[in-house]
């Protein structure tokens, strides 16, 4: 018996300026662990007149994890950061009660041709601490977890898994593994794992129980302790999850919360623009919606 038990296919979204497939929320899933939002950017090819521009805009309630394969973005946000993002590193901004942030085409950049790829995350902080301080760390890719084990390469993003532990800074038990595998081989680490599993296909393909699934594709488990499957060779996959919560998140936008309440006071606040301005980038806003959500 297959231990899939559901699969969720991109859906093309617009974040700013620039076209994404979106993987969760799902109507049917809106949460694997703690990630509740996973937006998959690119490949694309930006020509010389074309930029990542994603305005300043708040967010409540989660910690965004930006993962780039290609290309580079500049980070900057109310506590003061400018940081700018290269593959392989990872950056975490936790919003806690408010932070508002932009994400853009650095400068040296923005008159050249070039690629942009990557992951957009959100991470769904405890209801505990939906209203604590907002923090920020970048982590450079040398500081991650990486190890290899018969032809399979494995690095640890964020968490826990494996015996090993990720020093990017998250409030929950979750874990976020990267796979690449250079022959095809069969993986057996549902020991290793715990709460629910999600598993994403950037490259290849992987088979499980004689059906093969495909890139742009994310597949969600049944149980973590039955996750073993074929993967191909030249694979790159990413499988993440961890915990969950017990009781519901709400969104609005990009606004994540336990409570109602706390949305709506957001809300009214950044339609206020009340917010504080980055530094840097305080001139342009990412309006709240009036139709449709994010």
């Amino acid at each position: 018996m297959s231990n899939i038990k559901l699969i969720i296919e991109e859906r093309a979204a617009s974040v700013g300026n620039f076209m994404v497939g979106r993987l969760l929320p799902f109507r049917q899933k809106r949460m694997v662990g703690p990630f509740i939002f996973i937006d998959h950017m690119g490949p694309a090819k930006l020509n010389d007149h074309e930029n990542f521009d994603v305005k300043p805009h708040p967010h409540i309630g989660l910690s965004t994890l930006t993962f780039l394969f290609e290309g580079s973005i500049l980070h900057r946000d109310t506590l003061g950061n400018a940081v700018e993002i290269k593959p392989g590193a990872v950056n975490w901004m936790t919003a806690g009660k408010w932070i508002v942030h932009s994400e853009r085409t650095p400068e040296y950049l923005r008159h050249s041709d070039k690629n942009m790829h990557g992951l957009q995350i959100w991470v769904a902080l405890p209801k505990e601490l939906e209203q604590m301080e907002p923090e920020f760390f970048h982590i450079d890719q040398e500081q991650l977890p990486a190890w290899e084990v018969d032809g399979t390469q494995f690095k640890l993003v964020a968490g826990e898994a494996f015996g090993k532990k990720s020093p990017v800074p998250v409030y929950s038990r979750l874990f976020m593994v990267e796979i690449k595998s250079s022959i095809r081989q069969t993986i057996n680490i549902g020991h290793e794992l715990y709460g629910e599993v999600g598993l994403f296909i950037l490259e290849g393909n992987i088979e499980n129980d004689g059906n093969t699934y495909q890139p742009k594709e994310l597949l969600i488990a049944n149980e973590s302790s039955l996750c073993d499957f074929t993967i191909a060779a030249d694979s790159i996959i990413y499988i993440f999850g961890g915990e969950t919560f017990p009781e519901e998140r709400f969104i609005d936008w990009n606004f994540v919360a336990s409570d109602k309440e706390l949305i709506k006071t957001a809300k009214q606040k950044w339609m206020l623009q009340a917010f504080d301005k980055i530094k840097g980038d305080e001139t342009e806003f990412v309006p709240y919606p009036s139709i449709g959500k994010k």
